[in-house]
């Protein structure tokens, strides 16, 4: 039962990255007036990836330094992400102890 819960859980948090890689590449779309903002359905996935990934990345914009116009904090996040699979959830789902060792 918890190895199909962490399958899903790991699966879900596989989205949500490929969601963030999604949001950081449209951004740079955006700042080099490749896509059009004011286009209806630019404006959609824009909004939809903004309130799914902005509650998760606002707290890590406010300890990261500033590094000159250059956001990091989806790297963080999708660092922090992979630590969660590697050393919860993997070890979860094949049925080993966890070990951050």
């Amino acid at each position: 039962m918890i190895s199909s819960l962490a399958y899903v859980l790991s699966i879900l948090l596989e989205l949500f990255v490929w969601l963030l890689i999604a949001q950081a590449i449209m951004s740079w779309l955006l700042a080099f007036n490749v896509m059009n903002y004011r286009n209806q359905v630019v404006r959609t996935i824009w909004e939809f990836l903004s309130r799914i990934t902005e509650p998760l990345l606002r707290p890590i914009r406010r300890f990261l330094p500033s590094f000159g116009g250059i956001d990091l904090s989806p790297l963080v996040l999708i660092l922090v992400i992979i630590f969660l699979q590697r050393a919860i959830l993997y070890p979860l789902i094949s049925g080993r102890p966890i070990s951050l060792w």
